[in-house]
């Protein structure tokens, strides 16, 4: 529902160009705002004017005139003054509040709509019904990106967002809990997966700049049809815990590019148990430390290069092949060969899933 600021903001603006003053009340004659401390016309006309079937009402210098929300008339505007263009200058303060009121409602039902046609609370018949009546495309391009935030930051990032995307390009913004942020963006027909990817890169840029806000993006596939929103949204949900999970240090996860963290993530919870204990038996190397990991990841990003990994730790080809040898000691995996190199980095995913499981539960 509109707030009593937006209706104060817009009779302020009508008054600096109209110099009428204007007052607002409810129909039971309260006064919810006004442009000065003008002359109350009285409870009892104000009320008696909203119960009568009159479209206005002229009494003294106060013009009296319904802003209604469809049937419903939702307040009463008095316009006052005595010159002859106060009437007309009511009319169009009346025109101007009704189409306000339109578009914050229309913007409250459409947050509405999206929640639950994510959460796929809607039969197929109502998403086209309510859609047609919400003035939202159906057949159009579009993705679900999912924007995680802190549960004090949701505010501000969802104001950061709606000045970077806006309802009139088709891009509509909604709120599933305090940490999550979704965005249903509309995609131009020739706008792929590298578009999505930057448009995410921006996001996470502009919310550290404009609002020192951390957030983790993920992003579903493009669906061309309005009902397959929530299956772009379950997509980008899955993205973003597996890239959570697997991929922690990137800030953007896409789900058509997650890589074997999405077979792992879909694996039942025995079977990693049983690879597990196939591959380390009773050392499971779940407490390996900072040292070994950045050495591990930085061997595998060099495709097993002892000397380019070595280059870049800053640390003599020796001591690489002392921590390498120091790892197959616990492990009983050589990591300078292909086989071991694969099944470690596979088998350490596995054990980073299972402790992710178990802090979840």
């Amino acid at each position: 529902m509109i707030s009593i600021q937006a209706i104060k903001n817009s009779i302020d603006d009508l008054k600096t160009i109209t110099k009428v003053e204007f007052g607002v009340y409810d129909p039971a004659g309260s006064i919810q705002t006004a442009t000065s401390e003008v002359e109350h016309p009285g409870t009892a006309v104000v009320t008696g004017f909203a119960a009568s079937p009159a479209d206005s009402q002229v009494i003294g210098q106060h013009h009296l005139l319904k802003i209604s929300d469809g049937e419903e008339t939702v307040y009463i505007l008095d316009a006052i003054g005595s010159s002859e263009d106060t009437y007309t200058y009511g009319r169009i303060a009346v025109s101007s509040l009704q189409n306000l009121i339109q578009a914050y409602k229309e913007r409250f039902d459409r947050g509405g709509f999206f929640q639950n046609l994510i959460m796929d609370n809607l039969l197929l018949v109502d998403i086209y019904n309510r859609a047609k009546k919400l003035h939202i495309d159906n057949n159009v391009r579009r993705v679900a990106m999912l924007i995680e935030t802190a549960p004090d930051k949701n505010a501000m990032g969802q104001e950061v967002l709606g000045g970077m995307f806006s309802p009139q390009n088709g891009d509509y913004i909604t709120s599933i809990d305090e940490n999550g942020i979704v965005l249903i963006k509309k995609l131009e027909s020739d706008q792929g997966y590298e578009d999505i990817r930057a448009i995410a890169d921006t996001i996470v840029d502009m919310m550290q700049m404009e609002a020192m806000i951390n957030v983790r993006v993920a992003y579903g596939t493009i669906v061309g049809e309005l009902k397959d929103v929530s299956k772009s949204y379950k997509e980008a949900m899955m993205a973003l815990e597996v890239g959570r999970i697997f991929y922690n240090e990137n800030r953007v996860a896409a789900y058509n590019n997650l890589g074997i963290g999405r077979l792992i993530y879909q694996l039942p919870e025995n079977l990693c148990h049983m690879y597990v204990e196939e591959i380390f038996g009773d050392n499971i190397p779940d407490d390996l430390d900072e040292e070994t990991i950045n050495t591990i990841n930085k061997f595998f990003e060099n495709s097993l290069n002892i000397s380019e990994t070595s280059r870049q730790l800053f640390v003599h080809r020796n001591t690489l092949v002392y921590r390498i040898e120091k790892l197959q000691k616990q492990t009983g995996l050589d990591i300078r060969l292909f086989d071991d190199a694969l099944t470690l980095k596979i088998a350490l995913m596995v054990v980073e899933y299972l402790k992710n499981m178990e802090n979840n539960r």
